[in-house]
């Protein structure tokens, strides 16, 4: 029986800080962790998803931007991590003129998903494909999106959660409609999540009786070694396995996992 095609996961939230290329850099080592063979498509300009596995910026000569605007193949540009069973593409500040670029391209909303189809992903043999999108709702977004299987959000647990989320799911809605019928949100993942803190817990609440079934029930905690981490160009299950961070993340990859299998019948 033929394998699958991999599923593609966006992580995206336009709100900048809310712990998108941490979620999308551990979740990805987490899923590696399990046996997953994961490629993570760095599509931010800040490149952070890259340094946080620690492709320095010398060493980026092919990028996401070459995926994009010329038509190279992903398997010449994915690069390995230290974590096996994780490869990146990575990417720099090619990407931010990307935008403007795009405009003028005829299927300048199907890039991305021209390039993760077809026999050259086959090779790659992958399980998933996650996608750390900009913080913000432009043609790179939008691309990842139409590419996706589904949209994860990591929402930080603080007083204006909910603002801009209805605009994100405006726009999943409007191209689940428009280009890619498939498209779902996967799920929304509390992060930077303080028990100590009355004010998270009230955010919890109230985002739990807002989007119910959609919210993980894994939160991802405030944690000084997830923040050290990509300053060793380590996810944090490998720079502190023990840590509570590290402990969240294979948390959430494990409900993802059974989430889909129960999806797929299994």
């Amino acid at each position: 029986m033929a394998k699958k095609p991999p599923r593609i996961i966006s992580v995206a939230n336009q709100k900048g800080g809310v712990g998108k290329t941490t979620t999308t850099i551990n979740l990805g080592a987490a899923l590696a962790a399990k046996g997953l063979k994961v490629a993570l498509i760095d599509l931010d300009p800040q490149g952070n998803a890259s340094t946080g596995l620690g492709i320095d910026h010398n060493d980026r000569d092919k990028t996401t931007y070459d995926l994009l605007l010329n038509e190279m193949p992903l398997a010449d540009i994915l690069r390995k991590t230290a974590v096996p069973g994780l490869v990146i593409s990575p990417a720099n500040s090619d990407l931010s003129s990307a935008d403007l670029e795009l405009v003028s391209t005829a299927r300048r909303i199907f890039l991305i998903k021209d390039a993760l189809t077809g026999p050259d992903i086959d090779v790659l043999d992958l399980d998933y494909i996650l996608i750390d999108c900009p913080p913000s709702l432009n043609l790179l977004t939008l691309n990842a999106m139409v590419a996706s299987d589904s949209v994860l959000v990591p929402l930080q647990a603080e007083f204006f959660a909910l603002e801009g989320l209805s605009q994100l799911m405006l726009s999943v809605r409007e191209i689940r409609e428009t280009a890619n019928s498939k498209l779902r949100l996967e799920g929304v993942v509390l992060t930077m999540y303080d028990r100590r803190n009355n004010l998270c817990h009230q955010v919890e609440l109230d985002v739990r009786e807002n989007l119910r079934d959609l919210v993980f029930k894994t939160m991802i905690p405030r944690n000084v070694r997830l923040s050290e981490a990509p300053s060793y160009g380590l996810p944090v299950i490998n720079y502190d396995p023990s840590s509570l961070g590290s402990v969240a993340y294979k948390s959430l990859a494990t409900e993802i996992l059974a989430r889909h299998s129960k999806q797929d019948g299994a």
